[in-house]
């Protein structure tokens, strides 16, 4: 555990030169007012009041001072083409909770409807508010306007090219990282989210222009996939990068793994812009998580990659105990403006929500480390022998359009059927978050649309 005494200058830097000591950065933030005010309805975990939440934090701390504030426009219709099918998009646009009774066939078809993915006011208008920060964001970093961009409403992760998962409608993540091809050769990707960053890895596997790296809860946990085996298929063989953990995993274990690995792939892979999801379902305390990560140990990712001085978009992701995912992601502004913050919050619109000791940072529980040193040993070995066998830098024909390497709704219904997760993978209490319905209801659906 990180000493709360020690500043944000105090870690370990592994900055490459940018001026006198690499720790000055323009960074933006994109914030929408709206976004908070959307609802997935009662009892569903995932809260967009969050967005709100973390804003007021950053308010009173004084930090939008520090950097430019921007309201992003909401995404364009064609700029969610770019990657998701015209289908499902148009869907998405017709939907409501009124309608949703006579668009059964393309509810399953879509995976929307079930618990995970519901119908509610404004879906569509919600998708584009979240995705127009981080295309914008990514379009801000291209045109060199800032080294720092953030948007704490996306980073929504498990969204397929025609279908939702997971609480994800649209994939920012793909969309951001395609406007970052526009201008940059080679993008990486890295999920910190306790979920396995299934869509985005789906999206890139096939292809050497980005790299996808992600740590995450591994077994019999949404979305079931992530194997360390799983390392990407032709030109992208080995430039998808995962490393499965166990549950109860802490600050040193978790630092153990995240620094070795990714020094080795900003040696090898050397992105010319970073994605990093910041997912917060990670921390301890999570409602649905099970790592044991603190603020600081969080942070420290964050800090770790900034370090680099690669163009950054920092977005969000998952997060269900939401006092504690806006303490973390406003802690992380602060890591990304290199500016100290106190332990001690200030009075804010949410204040009630921290009692009742209003502080920042968070300690970790007692619950049991599953990570046996042994097997993190062991996973990070394989990982490092895979990446030493990426020798070269990929060299790629640069291209203004990103090319179409996604894998498609035929080849992916072609999966056999054995190869799907255990239905029982997702440990969420659904029958206390909703009760009277069967906890297999959603699953199945979600199953059959994976």
């Amino acid at each position: 555990m990180i000493d709360k005494k020690t500043t944000l200058t105090d870690i370990e830097d592994n900055s490459l030169p940018s001026g006198p000591d690499g720790s000055k950065r323009k960074v933006m933030y994109f914030y929408h007012p709206d976004v908070g005010t959307y609802y997935y309805g009662c009892g569903h975990p995932m809260k967009p009041q969050r967005i709100s939440m973390v804003h007021a934090l950053l308010k009173e701390y004084g930090l939008l001072k520090h950097m430019e504030c921007i309201t992003p426009p909401l995404a364009k219709e064609k700029v969610l083409l770019e990657f998701h099918i015209d289908d499902y998009v148009q869907f998405l646009k017709e939907v409501t909770p009124e309608t949703q009774h006579e668009m059964l066939k393309e509810l399953r078809r879509f995976n929307v409807g079930v618990f995970d993915c519901p119908v509610f006011n404004g879906l569509y208008d919600f998708c584009r508010t979240y995705t127009g920060g981080s295309v914008c964001g990514a379009s801000k970093l291209n045109d060199k306007l800032c080294d720092i961009a953030i948007n704490w409403a996306g980073g929504l992760h498990h969204a397929k090219k025609y279908a939702a998962s997971g609480f994800c409608y649209v994939n920012d993540i793909v969309l951001a990282i395609l406007e970052l091809l526009k201008d940059h050769e080679r993008v990486l990707y890295v999920d910190i989210d306790v979920h396995h960053g299934d869509g985005v890895e789906e999206a890139f596997f096939l292809t050497d222009r980005v790299m996808t790296v992600s740590f995450h809860k591994f077994g019999k946990y949404f979305p079931g996939s992530g194997d360390v085996r799983d390392i990407g298929v032709g030109k992208g063989k080995y430039y998808s990068v995962n490393v499965p953990l166990d549950a109860g995993i802490d600050d040193d274990s978790y630092q153990f793994m995240f620094k070795p690995i990714m020094r080795k792939v900003m040696e090898v892979y050397d992105p010319k812009a970073v994605v990093l999801q910041c997912g917060a379902d990670s921390l301890c305390g999570d409602r649905l998580g099970c790592f044991n990560l603190t603020i600081d140990g969080h942070g420290e990712c964050v800090k770790f990659m900034r370090s680099f001085n690669v163009p950054l978009l920092l977005l969000g992701g998952g997060g269900y105990t939401i006092r504690n995912v806006a303490r973390c992601w406003c802690y992380e502004t602060a890591v990304a403006l290199n500016k100290e913050i106190p332990d001690v919050m200030p009075y804010n619109r949410y204040y009630d929500y921290y009692g009742p000791d209003f502080k920042l940072y968070v300690p970790p529980s007692n619950m049991e480390n599953k990570n046996k040193m042994a097997q993190l040993e062991k996973v990070k070995a394989e990982v490092l022998d895979n990446l030493a066998k990426l020798q070269h830098v990929p060299s790629v024909q640069f291209q203004e359009t990103a090319p179409d390497f996604y894998i498609t709704e035929d080849q992916d219904e072609e999966q056999n059927m054995d190869d799907l997760p255990n239905l029982e993978m997702m440990e969420i209490d659904e029958c206390e978050l909703q009760p009277g319905r069967a906890r297999s209801d959603s699953l199945e659906l979600r199953a059959a649309c994976i």
